[in-house]
């Protein structure tokens, strides 16, 4: 048997996988019979932001990826300003800055998944 940590839309699994014969699941296995995998709690994600993050926030109106970060920190930026552009179903979102201000901290990376509210950067 080998043990895997399987990440599926967000959520941590721990699984363990049987190997059978030639690596085929047999036929008469019914898939009531297998065993569920039970979630994990994800691993708590260090956090991003400098001690000197500002107090507005800069927050993903939807869920998705990181595809482009436009802003840098210590960047001016006006109300309506993009800082960040989220992927999702293969559409570009900008989220755009809520004020005007000066980029205190970028809290996500290219790549980072996001869900739909949380923090990308703050501004100061």
């Amino acid at each position: 048997m080998k043990n895997y940590t399987i990440t599926v839309n967000g959520n941590v699994y721990d699984v363990t996988v049987e190997e059978k014969g030639a690596g085929a699941m047999p036929q008469t296995a019914a898939p009531a019979a297998m065993p569920k995998a039970v979630p994990k709690a994800a691993p708590a994600a260090a956090p991003k932001a400098a001690a000197g993050a500002g107090a507005v926030e800069v927050k993903a109106g939807a869920a998705g990826k990181v595809f482009k970060i436009e802003a840098n920190v210590g960047q001016s930026v006006k109300k309506g300003d993009p800082v960040v552009i989220i992927e999702a179903m293969k559409m570009e979102i900008p989220v755009v800055a809520p004020k005007d201000g000066t980029v205190a901290s970028i809290d996500a990376a290219v790549g980072d998944p996001v869900e739909a509210g949380a923090v990308l950067a703050t501004l100061n």
